[in-house]
């Protein structure tokens, strides 16, 4: 283990991240020393943050949609471009509102899109249990987080009674996986990123179900990268889903979005 001279000042951790590769030393030092309780404590999250781990599991927490969310080992942490499928949830949002999260992680998308507006009653689930132990301090009050694989833990009661269906599925082909940074290669679930062959085998085992969950006018939203968009679309659409692409370029977002005929 590296060993650090104290004190660990702003400069000293700023240099010692820049070594060890970190692009934005001068924002990590700032989040490392407002987050740590002490110095022994800022010493030990440097050396974890030396040792590879992701910022956001150094510090127990990711910032997604102006909220904390808690995040840790073995969960994957929440990208700022999947803000913009949030955005795209909540103006399609109605209320009230019945709100499914799936393959919710650290539950951050339905926690962000349940702060956001009032009178949704959630719902999330992921098959991962460090991340449904994550998700359920996220959530909260907020709505209910069930371990189980999609649809499955979900009651049934639910069934064609589903407005929003949030489905941020792993789509990294599963040839790619090996070529991610090693933040997520390493200490991300692999369930969380490879999505199959193509990276849409997930996605399209959701929307196989999703025509029998959806309310009339309920939207399914999924993420996909620029080059998959066309095959996401076109098998959103093959379900019955009126299926359409919306793009931000400035997060380099890349969302699905299939609804359900009235």
């Amino acid at each position: 283990m590296q060993e650090f001279a104290p004190p660990l000042t702003f400069s000293a951790l700023v240099t010692t991240l820049r070594a060890a590769g970190c692009v934005f030393a001068e924002d990590e030092a700032e989040l490392l020393l407002s987050t740590a309780a002490g110095p022994a404590a800022l010493t030990a999250m440097l050396e974890r943050r030396v040792a590879g781990l992701p910022l956001e599991h150094v510090l127990g927490w990711a910032e997604f949609c102006g909220l904390r969310i808690s995040v840790g080992p073995g969960v994957f942490v929440p990208r700022r471009r999947t803000e913009f499928l949030v955005r795209q949830a909540v103006a399609l949002t109605p209320a009230p509102s019945v709100v499914v999260d799936l393959c919710c992680g650290s539950g951050a998308l339905g926690t962000a899109l349940a702060s956001s507006l009032d009178g949704v009653e959630l719902h999330a689930a992921d098959v991962e249990p460090a991340a449904v132990r994550c998700a359920r301090r996220n959530v909260g009050g907020l709505g209910t987080v069930y371990e189980g694989d999609l649809f499955a833990p979900l009651p049934r009661s639910l069934r064609g009674r589903v407005d929003v269906l949030l489905a941020n599925v792993p789509y990294v082909p599963t040839g790619d996986v090996e070529l991610l940074p090693a933040e997520a290669r390493d200490h991300e679930p692999r369930v969380a990123l490879d999505g199959g062959g193509d990276g849409l085998d997930v996605m399209r085992r959701v929307v196989a179900e999703a025509t029998d969950w959806l309310a009339p006018g309920g939207s399914l939203l999924v993420e996909t990268s620029e080059r998959q968009a066309a095959r996401a679309e076109e098998t959103v659409g093959s379900s019955g889903l009126l299926a359409r692409v919306v793009v931000s370029e400035e997060l380099y977002a890349t969302v699905v979005i299939g609804t359900s005929p009235r």
